[in-house]
């Protein structure tokens, strides 16, 4: 697949696959074009940045749109972009539909990207118009995107309780993580983590994408499965975790 990802200001994974780090808060987004269907894996921190991504998806592409959304986890600068993909087909991990459905949760993330920089007017927007997954994943989801096909796991709870990873068969495999994994910083442990539980979610992401995958954090550059396995045991350590 001939798609000029650097041009562009995106890292090409693999034939078809690619990743985007936002600016701000170096979140990743990641790319999958397949025959029939375009997903995409994260939306963004504010419609705004999720209008830019649909542009830059449709420049990538020859003009095609997005047609699956796969939602990592519950934080705004995850997640805010995503009510500007119109008639794409959300995904998330099962109990994610409540959570962003909920007044009080939307007002908790409009609050805390506003904390962490995010400009009120647009949190408030972003929030207003949050759009909850209509799929939800309990176990694995096995996605046809025409010519390929990709696997939705519900690897959580860890770094919230509606953790998704996507696995992009290869070569090579290509996993994206969310923010269980983390290389530009320590990963971080807010008030929904469930840290009892990271390390084996980190178990079910090795055992997804095996020894020689290529990781994709959901912040900083892409690793491999010694990085994850060095990280999952850190966690272990640091929450006194078997």
């Amino acid at each position: 697949m001939d798609i000029d990802w650097e041009a562009r200001g995106w890292e090409r994974l693999a034939d078809g696959v690619g990743r985007r780090r936002l600016p701000g808060w170096d979140a990743t987004v990641g790319l999958v074009v397949g025959e029939r269907a375009v997903l995409l894996y994260d939306t963004g921190a504010s419609l705004a940045e999720g209008a830019e991504l649909r542009a830059e998806v449709a420049e990538l592409t020859g003009g095609r749109r997005v047609t699956h959304i796969a939602l990592s986890h519950p934080h705004f600068d995850h997640v805010f972009g995503t009510a500007v993909f119109a008639g794409a087909e959300v995904f998330g991990a099962v109990g994610l539909e409540e959570l962003l459905a909920r007044e009080r949760d939307r007002e908790e993330l409009r609050s805390d990207g506003v904390k962490q920089g995010l400009d009120p007017a647009a949190a408030a927007e972003a929030a207003d118009v949050l759009v909850a997954p209509r799929h939800v994943v309990s176990g694995e989801w096995t996605l046809d995107l025409g010519g390929r096909q990709v696997l939705l796991a519900n690897v959580g709870p860890g770094h919230t309780g509606h953790d998704l990873a996507l696995l992009v068969p290869g070569p090579p495999e290509v996993v994206f993580c969310g923010d269980l994994v983390e290389e530009s910083g320590e990963p971080q442990a807010g008030p929904d983590a469930i840290p009892s539980r990271w390390p084996d979610a980190l178990d079910r992401l090795l055992s997804l994408g095996g020894g020689d995958a290529v990781y994709v954090p959901g912040h900083g550059a892409v690793v491999d499965a010694a990085f994850v396995r060095r990280q999952r045991e850190e966690l272990a350590t640091r929450f006194s975790v078997a």
